[in-house]
């Protein structure tokens, strides 16, 4: 039997196959309806939300607006770590024509589904 950090672990792979497919529906699927989002792109493009977006409809609208503006898009896993209540995953962000961004992030999962998102920077 799977133990809940495996399990955390497996949602992650899930989470960058999806974003990297660019598949909205797959990676939607991943989160709990209320969940909550952080991101400090976010907070650049979109200064009103401060950073944080909730739900998935604003999740929807933020990843669709990315994956339009940004088709080449892809996340590159570096390391993910585990436990029986999030994952940090370290990656590399790859857009064509832009340098390589190293990122951070935290899923903190419940209940098999991701309830906030928290992504780190420079």
């Amino acid at each position: 039997m799977k133990s809940k950090a495996d399990n955390n672990k497996h949602i992650a792979l899930k989470w960058f196959e999806a974003f990297n497919q660019h598949d909205l529906e797959k990676l939607l699927a991943l989160y709990n309806n209320q969940a909550k989002h952080y991101s400090p792109k976010l907070k650049i493009r979109r200064p009103e939300t401060n950073g944080m977006v909730a739900g998935k409809a604003a999740l929807r609208d933020w990843w669709k607006d990315s994956f339009e503006r940004l088709p080449t898009l892809r996340y590159e896993v570096q390391k993910l770590t585990a436990d029986n209540e999030q994952v940090f995953m370290e990656y590399i962000r790859h857009v064509e024509g832009e340098d390589d961004l190293s990122v951070g992030e935290v899923l903190q999962i419940e209940n098999g589904e991701i309830v906030f998102s928290r992504v780190y920077h420079g």
